[in-house]
């Protein structure tokens, strides 16, 4: 019933106890209007923050229609929903943090509702996407911020930069987003990013093994069938550093992970001792001491505007710059010690592992800032029984599978976490 019909029916009601009665139900009819305007509503609200980043998680019962940008005078990020209500706790859960300074809620015309999250500094929106209902989640609208300085956030203030659901319904990408690289193609389909790399490769053979087996042909053959094995879940997009007998520098297999922005690296090893009965299997992460080497280097560098994806340290001086790698890479650390964690427990019933089986170095291939990165050392090659084994499909198929449960754990300890 449109207002205009409400008011004119009020005006004509019926006289006596019927008009009493008729009055009632009018009454009670227009709560349940007020009431019950949309079946379904935006539930509850969560933020996380990264380094220069934050990202808003809005939780609902259904889909909804939504438009997000930026608004300055002040600084602000606004998002308006259309079609379905929000739950007032929701204005409570907005936490101040990095970016955000506080928050409030609205209403706008066609029974809109508005969100407004005020700035604490100049941040642009970087995605904005929807997540379907998977697992114990029900639908989740995702806003991801990143620091930026006055004059992008001045470039992107307005809703002709607004991030909507109606520009396109399907891949849920704003019609201003730039034509988005594998990277992104994969993030919008929900997959994870992972990259292999299988070690050495061409003139580096790697250890040689008891019998002569070369390091760089077992983590080639390893690579390929756990790329398989991860993909098969659909759950992820794998890319190898090699997959020929090709040699690549350490270095540019670091640069490979960042190229392909990956959620995480995982680097395939196989060892080797003058002691023949050595023998276990063991997992790298980078060493505290490597850490803050490295942190040193990167921001001695010239060209420091991609150390950190999303953060241009140009702009920032030396001691903030060394202050922000360092916290990125401790960061990507303990999100390495989780995974190599995971990783542990689930080898423990696919091979013999040795002593401390999580250990820590200063590996060239674990220092990307950004990527969580593990370095696998699968066995022993110069112990027969263990070279032996490697040589194996079932054995490597063994390890793959433990593996896969391992990512399988990592990243949905993740969602968990609130973080995606």
């Amino acid at each position: 019933m449109k207002n205009s019909e409400l008011k004119t029916t009020i005006k004509n009601k019926p006289k006596g106890k019927l008009g009493i009665i008729f009055s009632v139900f009018l009454f009670v009819w227009s709560l349940l209007i007020s009431t019950f305007s949309y079946a379904d509503e935006i539930s509850s609200l969560r933020i996380g923050q990264g380094i220069g980043t934050v990202r808003i998680v809005l939780e609902s019962d259904s889909e909804f229609e939504y438009k997000a940008f930026l608004l300055s005078s002040p600084s602000r990020l606004v998002v308006d929903t259309y079609g379905i209500d929000v739950s007032p706790k929701i204005e409570n859960q907005i936490t101040k943090n990095n970016i955000i300074a506080s928050g409030r809620l609205g209403t706008i015309e066609s029974n809109g509702r508005r969100i407004v999250f005020d700035l604490a500094k100049p941040a642009i929106i970087k995605k904005a996407f929807v997540l379907k209902p998977q697992s114990n989640f029900g639908w989740r609208f995702v806003i991801d911020m990143s620091v930026a300085t006055e004059r992008e956030f001045n470039k992107k203030v307005g809703t002709s930069y607004a991030f909507t659901s109606t520009d396109s319904p399907k891949s849920y990408v704003s019609r201003n987003a730039s034509k988005s690289s594998s990277k992104a193609k994969s993030k919008e389909s929900g997959k994870k990013i992972i990259v292999l790399d299988p070690g050495h490769g061409g003139k580096d053979p790697g250890a040689i093994g008891y019998s002569g087996m070369y390091e760089k042909n077992i983590t080639l053959a390893m690579g390929k069938e756990l790329k398989k094995m991860l993909e098969d879940t659909g759950r992820y997009k794998v890319y190898l550093t090699r997959s020929t007998d090709i040699f690549i520098p350490l270095r540019d297999r670091v640069k490979i992970s960042r190229k392909h922005k990956a959620d995480l690296f995982i680097s395939l090893h196989a060892d080797s001792t003058k002691n023949r009965s050595a023998k276990g299997l063991s997992v790298y992460t980078l060493s505290e001491k490597a850490s803050d080497k490295e942190a040193e280097a990167l921001a001695e560098r010239e060209n420091k505007a991609d150390v950190i994806d999303g953060l241009n340290l140009v702009e920032h001086s030396k001691e903030v710059s060394d202050i922000l790698i360092n916290l990125a890479q401790r960061e990507t650390m303990n999100r390495s010690s989780e995974f190599a964690t995971f990783m542990v427990q689930e080898m423990r019933s696919a091979a013999k592992l040795v002593n401390d089986t999580h250990r820590f170095a200063g590996f060239a291939v674990l220092k990307a800032p950004d990527v969580p990165s593990v370095l696998l050392e699968m066995g022993y090659l110069s112990n027969r029984t263990e070279e032996r084994l490697l040589k194996q499909q079932s054995y490597r198929r063994k390890l793959a599978k433990a593996t896969t449960r391992a990512v399988n754990r990592y990243f949905d300890n993740m969602k968990h976490a609130s973080l995606f």
